[in-house]
């Protein structure tokens, strides 16, 4: 027993010696390089796990698990003090002297969680009382009008508002923002404004329009039955107007001469397969008229309709604006990435597929080759050879059946550097009116120190110190680079770590994710920094008003960080209320990676319920 003990206690004394050497290197080296480096809690910290974790450490940890001592497993938030507090229980055990360690003070389990509350509470503010986990919702320009859902998303849990500069524009953000704090004067509930800086995503260009089509399509039961007639909402009017306002499916645009439809009345249409088809005025409020169908049909701008009891009131479906025609890809395909802006064009004869995108100067730098991924993963590609117009790929891997290509849809090159200046003129710009809006910034595609420095420097120069940054871990060289790039934030600035699981799912992989997102959590916890657990959280809820079973578990796994973030959807309230639900239960078993063993409902049941 004795021989065992001293063997744990020589490796942990080694391992305490690598640790401490380890820091006083780094520090040196980091203090010669930057004479203005703070002192902050999480610098040491971080160096210390770092060291820690640069060994392989599982034949230590069993080998601690078997005597019965904590194997390290949990000691993220105070590496240095949970290495000498299970010396000292070995020097008790074995019956030596205790061990000094007043030369070298450690951050206690207390304080390392106190350090990371502390800094939560500083860049994302305070929770709702009975949840630990903020909520950050991704707000939609198409939702700006519509105060209602600003409430309901700050009553069902949300503290956080997102605001995307990759869309919409400087005005549409600006109203975001008045709604948001409207709503949260209205509503009694605090909530902070994050504003995404767009980066350099490199999303397709434009693709051909074609014109819009609306589809009505009524429920009916398994027998075809009628049960739900399908509806839209008109703006009728006697001029048509460059835009249809928000809220209205298209405009009812009377001929000259005719008077208002009127409650009751139908109207004879013939739809763009030449069908005959009835709408009936359900109601009407002002000039809002809402239509029924009892049968599907589908209407193109142009589409004529008239009365069927009123000859003389009659007109066209006009404002229904124009949608694009997307590309369809399989496993095989040819596509052309141009190296010019322009519309891209479906295949024609002997011409492949082609699309441009925002940022077309990466074209030719693209090698044979290279891996391309579009749409998040969804399409793969592979560069076949560089063409005087543009990178010809050729489609991997789509779905079973191929994949359809929008527009405006993200781009990615596994493992290739593109040499991007940390910030486009676009995000300069753009911060120059977001910081009056913001709480905090979203910094995307940061990859390096030189990346954070850049940032904090245009913040500086526009008096923007005060906001908290969030660097958005989304690519392979930041997940690389993540303690150099926190340390260049680290005690200058409010900071926290995105972990933007879409993005980098396709740059590391999608079998690497669960490993990375791992790692990123416990390096952001040894630096004492909050963590938002992002990208694809409930997606189908959110977006179709359904959930599956591993949505629920991916979602309940979000508690482990200080913030779980959904994207826009239709069904984005229903997604909070869902998301506030899971994580009110799952801080009761779960923080960080700590199980918190609460009383379990039939712990001590068994005997009486044998009985």
């Amino acid at each position: 027993m004795n021989k065992s003990w001293q063997d744990l206690q020589e490796a942990l004394e080694g391992l305490r010696t690598r640790i401490i050497q380890s820091e006083a290197a780094q520090l040196a080296l980091l203090e010669q390089q930057d004479p203005s480096l703070p002192w902050h809690p999480g610098i040491r910290n971080m160096l210390h796990y770092l060291a820690l974790r640069s060994v392989d450490l599982r034949p230590l940890q069993d080998a601690l698990s078997d005597a019965g001592l904590s194997s390290l497993g949990r000691a993220e938030s105070h590496v240095l003090d949970s290495v000498q507090c299970v010396l000292r229980i070995l020097h008790a055990a074995l019956q030596t002297p205790p061990p000094d360690f007043s030369g070298t003070p450690a951050i206690t389990r207390a304080q390392g969680q106190q350090a990371l509350t502390n800094n939560t509470l500083a860049l994302l503010g305070s929770p709702p009382r009975q949840r630990s986990t903020h909520i950050m919702v991704t707000l939609s320009g198409d939702r700006v009008d519509d105060f209602n859902f600003f409430c309901q998303l700050l009553t069902g849990g949300m503290n956080i508002a997102r605001i995307n500069c990759a869309h919409d524009d400087a005005a549409i953000w600006q109203r975001l923002t008045e709604q948001v704090q409207a709503a949260s004067r209205d509503t009694g509930q605090s909530c902070l404004i994050l504003v995404d800086l767009a980066g350099h995503k490199i999303r397709t260009g434009p693709l051909p329009e074609v014109p819009g089509v609306i589809h009505l399509s009524p429920e009916r039961d398994r027998l075809g039955r009628l049960q739900t007639p399908a509806q839209m909402t008109v703006l009728a009017c006697h001029e048509e107007m460059a835009l249809s306002p928000a809220g209205v499916d298209c405009l009812l645009l009377m001929a000259s001469g005719s008077t208002m439809p009127e409650p009751g009345e139908e109207l004879l249409c013939h739809d763009t397969r030449h069908k005959e088809r009835v709408l009936v005025v359900e109601r009407i409020e002002g000039q809002l008229v809402t239509l029924q169908a009892m049968q599907g049909c589908y209407f193109t701008a142009g589409s004529p309709w008239q009365s069927r009891r009123r000859r003389h009131v009659r007109g066209h479906f006009v404002g229904i604006p124009p949608s694009t025609l997307p590309l369809h890809l399989e496993a095989g395909d040819q596509l052309l990435l141009q190296s010019q802006p322009g519309a891209g064009a479906p295949a024609q004869m002997n011409r492949p597929a082609r699309i441009s995108c925002t940022l077309p100067e990466v074209v030719p730098q693209l090698p044979v080759g290279q891996a391309v991924w579009m749409d998040d993963g969804k399409i793969a590609a592979i560069v076949m050879e560089q063409r005087p117009e543009g990178a010809l790929l050729r489609i991997t891997k789509t779905k079973p059946g191929g994949a359809r290509l929008q527009a405006d849809r993200g781009l990615n090159f596994p493992g290739l550097s593109l040499n991007l200046p940390a910030l486009s003129a676009r995000d300069l710009k753009d911060l120059d009116t977001i910081i009056p809006l913001a709480d905090l910034i979203g910094f995307s595609f940061v990859e390096s120190a030189e990346h954070m420095r850049t940032m904090l420097e245009a913040l500086r120069q526009r008096q923007g110190e005060h906001l908290g940054v969030i660097a958005k871990i989304e690519t392979a060289g930041a997940f690389h680079r993540l303690p150099v790039i926190l340390l260049a934030a680290l005690g200058r600035q409010p900071l926290g770590v995105m972990i933007a699981r879409g993005d980098l799912a396709v740059e590391v992989g999608p079998e690497r994710l669960a490993e990375v997102q791992e790692e990123i959590l416990w390096l952001a916890e040894a630096a004492h920094l909050p963590v938002i657990w992002a990208t694809q959280v409930l997606e189908q809820l959110t977006k179709k008003g359904i959930i599956s079973r591993p949505e629920f578990t991916d979602a309940a796994m979000g508690v482990r960080a200080e913030c779980v973030m959904l994207n826009k959807g239709p069904y984005a309230v229903e997604a909070v209320h869902t998301l506030n639900d899971i994580l009110i239960r799952m801080q009761a078993h779960q923080h960080k990676k700590f199980s918190r063993l609460r009383a379990l409902h039939w712990g001590a049941s068994i005997a009486s319920a044998s009985q």
